[in-house]
């Protein structure tokens, strides 16, 4: 029996990619200037969102490894065999599948698209040690450079149609964040309150959008001492009269990441709960006027910390105030230059898309304790900026009555 070490199977015909064809020349047009600024002969990409954001395809790697090679004239996909033909019908270009019958297909794969390539670009940020001495040993002649800055500076400016496309994915979260709010009520787990949401955005998405694959959407709803921390996971805990609540809503299109969060409260909060409400609120909309173009992340960040210090809650506060949206995820992608934080000085400019999300935690043992966050998302505008997200906040529609 022939047993390949890799080979093309482009079974079926093309599937219906999340963006045209020509916004995929574009990126593409855009990374192969740099790599001519650079004198770099090819890439290897390595990451999800990278794979994603230039060909169409996120893969599942599953322990296995995939990549995009781009040259100056072609884009190629490589992938796994247990995929067959999904990954080149989900690709803007060509395809080629590795097997595992042999240790190192994968890289003998990658050595056989880049015959002549001297200078490869390839993601310090993401490849292994241990993938990094593959590739040195497959290549021997090659000489490796780190483009990892360059692909985060190409994302981190939407095009129209990915922001048409967040804004799309700001309005499914709503859906679920309004499907949550409805489902709360005392005794019901966090688990059950947070299907109903989920269970809600995946309907929208496959009404929204009939051609993508329906994937990775989720919610995490934290009830009591679990909103202490942004990212807990759901438990079975029964909410409570008495309880603050946390609502966090994460629909996920075609590899492209929304979110809603909010707080709010089942029963009547007690003076110190409001208090701590009303000063993080206080911030979340001082926040949300001082995106604009122009402003730095670090900027922002400052005058938020004044007022969070001016109020006492200063030393409550947990994480930065937003981050950058688009191809990410919790487990993979995220735009580090693009975050409101102390060390980021990056200057907004229209075309980027930011969360406004403050929060602040007390502790167990203190009155008002919990974790408080509110989550809008922000598109920067020529003369601002707009706020996509719908669901309101505060204690108005946040109030849960038992």
């Amino acid at each position: 029996m022939n047993r390949p070490q890799y080979y093309r199977f482009h079974n079926g015909t093309k599937d219906a990619l999340p963006f045209s064809q020509n916004e995929y020349k574009r990126r593409l047009t855009a990374i192969r200037a740099r790599m001519a600024a650079r004198d770099i002969d090819a890439l290897i990409l390595t990451s999800m969102h990278n794979v994603a954001y230039y060909t169409g395809f996120l893969y599942c790697a599953f322990g296995r490894p995939y990549a995009a090679v781009i040259t100056a004239d072609a884009c190629t996909t490589v992938s796994a065999a247990i995929d067959a033909g999904q990954p080149w019908r989900r690709s803007i270009d060509d395809n080629v599948t590795y097997t595992d019958w042999q240790r190192g297909n994968y890289y003998r794969a990658i050595n056989d698209l880049l015959p002549t390539a001297k200078r490869i670009g390839i993601e310090d940020d993401h490849v292994t040690l241990q993938n990094r001495q593959a590739f040195a040993s497959f290549m021997p002649n090659a000489e490796w450079t780190d483009i990892s800055a360059d692909t985060m500076t190409e994302r981190m400016i939407k095009s129209e149609e990915e922001i048409t496309l967040i804004k799309a994915g700001a309005a499914v979260a709503d859906i679920g964040g309004y499907a949550i709010h409805a489902a709360i009520r005392e005794g019901v787990r966090e688990i059950d309150v947070a299907m109903a949401g989920r269970d809600a955005m995946e309907l929208a998405i496959a009404e929204s959008f009939p051609d993508s694959e329906l994937r990775d959407s989720w919610v995490w709803f934290q009830s009591g001492i679990n909103t202490d921390g942004a990212h807990n996971p759901v438990t079975c805990r029964k909410l409570a009269a008495g309880d603050l609540l946390s609502l966090n809503t994460f629909p996920m299109i075609s590899a492209y990441y929304t979110a809603l969060e909010r707080t709010l409260f089942l029963g009547e909060p007690d003076a110190a709960t409001r208090q701590a409400w009303d000063a993080n609120l206080a911030v979340h909309e001082y926040g949300l006027s001082l995106i604009k173009p122009g402003a730095t992340c670090s900027g922002i960040t400052a005058e938020l910390n004044t007022m969070f210090a001016e109020s006492g809650y200063l030393e409550r506060r947990t994480f930065g105030y937003g981050h950058s949206f688009g191809v990410l995820s919790h487990y993979y992608g995220r735009e580090a230059g693009l975050e409101l934080r102390e060390d980021i000085d990056t200057v907004l400019v229209p075309g980027m898309v930011v969360s406004m999300e403050p929060m602040i935690t007390i502790g167990d043992d203190e009155p008002g304790r919990g974790g408080y966050r509110e989550h809008d998302i922000l598109v920067v505008t020529a003369e601002g900026a707009e706020n996509i997200t719908k669901f309101p906040y505060g204690m108005e529609h946040n109030i849960i009555s038992v």
